[in-house]
This record gives structure tokens, C-alpha cells and sequence, in this order.
């Protein structure tokens, strides 16, 4: 695997999300090669929150935009001269803590129950499902970008590379709901990509942990009579790995 680091007052260009983008990761093997840089990035960036992209970098980040756009008000800053990197730096940090502030917001906050049954998924979308959990690393771009996210909690790491832009998306919000149950599951948000969500936990699940989040997805997907369940209660025991879809097309991931 290449490794190319970023410093925070280094130009943002087309291969960086924002000042916050702090490694390029290329010819990766998959998922071993990016959670040891992502563990590398804590160590180098303590207090903080990394996360990554998963599916199609180039276009999560032309979502994320948009979906930081459709959040904004005049309240945020005004954006900065790109030649002040200083400047910029400062500005994408207030960025990220608007945002997570947003998420915190009693008055904003989507429940659970409200994401439920929201997302319309078809057979090739639980398919997929199915698939991306038994090998997750298919999941993942050829190129891989770690973002910094100077939040306090891992369920705000979603303020680093906001998403959920298309009407047919889970937007922000409802993915921080999505976000936060996987919590309780013992998941922790580790990606984000152009239609995917990222997890992983310390352990493996047991098979009652399993069965647990089964029960939690199949409400939230739909479709319990799907063959996608029974495949993830085998799979899912065997790794500390966890992919989701937000995008009302998830499965085209895979082609």
C-alpha cells in the first residue's frame, strides 16, 4: 500500500475532501491495509475522530458538498481566500463543528424509528448487502482518502464527510439515527463513501449479538422474508467488519 500524508496548511487539491484530509491511501488490499492507517491516524491525531471513503471518493465528495451546502445558514462563516491556507484550515474545522452541533441538536435530531422503512431497496440492494458483509472489500475504492474530524464522539465522525444528498437518500440526519443504534450494537463509524456506511467493533458479535442487530436491520431494510438475513446471521460472526447502505441505489456498488 502507498501511504501520501497531507498537512493541515497543505493546498487542497482535487485528491483532498478539505484541509481535514490527512492521507491518500493507493494500491490497498483491502480492509487490513485501511484500518491499519486509520489506527496509525489516531495515534498521530489523538482526541479526534478519523474516519475514511469507502465506494467512489471523487463522488462522496461532490454528495458531501451538496449535502454541507443544504445545511449551511448565514450564521456560518464566510468561506476564506483558498490562498490562505490558515485561513481555510480554520474555516473547515468551524465547518465540522457546525455540523456536529446540528447533529447534537435535540430539535434536529432524527429518531430510529422515523429511519425505518425509509430507504427503498430492492433484491439487487439486499443482495449486495449480503455480499459487501461476507467480503468487505469490495466495498472499497481503489483509492482511499482518512479525514480528520475534530468532534468528541464517534457518533459525530459523520461531520468530517457529511452525506446524504440525493431526495432518495437517507440525509444526514437520519444516517446520524443509523449511526448511533449500530452504537448500541457496538459499532463504530470508521466510513463513509458515495452510498455506503462503515462500522467496525473491537470483537466479532456473538450470534445473539448478531441476531439482535438482524432484527434491527430487517427493520430498517425491510423485506424479512429476504435470503440477505440468514446469509448475514453466518457472516457477520466472523468479523468485526460492518457495511451498510444509505443511498436508495446501494447495490449498484457492486456493478
Amino acid at each position: 500500500m502507498k501511504t501520501t500524508l497531507f498537512g493541515h496548511h497543505d493546498p487542497v487539491r482535487q485528491d483532498r475532501l478539505d484541509s481535514n484530509t490527512i492521507a491518500q491511501l493507493d494500491d490497498i488490499a483491502g480492509f487490513a491495509d485501511v484500518l491499519e492507517a486509520l489506527d496509525a491516524a489516531r495515534a498521530r491525531h489523538p482526541g479526534d475522530r478519523i474516519v475514511c471513503t469507502l465506494d467512489d471518493p471523487y463522488q462522496c465528495a461532490y454528495t458531501s458538498v451538496h449535502a454541507t451546502l443544504q445545511l449551511s445558514d448565514d450564521d456560518w462563516d464566510e468561506e476564506p481566500d483558498e490562498e490562505d491556507p490558515v485561513g481555510v484550515h480554520r474555516y473547515d474545522n468551524s465547518t465540522t463543528g457546525r455540523i456536529a452541533a446540528l447533529l447534537d441538536d435535540p430539535d434536529r435530531r432524527v429518531e430510529w424509528s422515523s429511519v425505518q422503512g425509509t430507504l427503498a431497496t430492492s433484491s439487487q440492494d439486499l443482495a449486495a448487502l449480503a455480499t459487501m458483509n461476507r467480503t468487505p472489500d469490495v466495498a472499497l475504492d481503489r483509492i482511499v482518502l482518512v479525514q480528520r474530524a475534530p468532534v468528541h464522539r464517534d457518533d459525530l465522525a459523520i461531520a468530517g464527510i457529511p452525506n446524504g444528498y440525493f431526495g432518495e437518500d437517507w440525509d444526514i440526519f437520519a444516517n446520524h439515527a443509523v449511526i448511533r443504534r449500530m452504537a448500541d450494537h457496538g459499532y463504530r463509524l470508521i466510513g463513509i463513501g458515495a452510498r455506503l456506511l462503515g462500522f467496525d467493533r473491537p470483537t466479532a458479535p456473538t450470534p445473539p449479538e448478531v441476531a439482535a442487530l438482524i432484527a434491527d436491520l430487517t427493520d430498517l431494510y425491510g423485506s424479512p422474508e429476504a435470503a440477505c438475513w440468514s446469509e448475514l446471521a453466518e457472516s457477520l460472526p466472523t468479523q468485526r467488519l460492518l457495511i451498510l447502505g444509505y443511498a436508495g441505489d446501494f447495490g449498484n456498488v457492486l456493478g
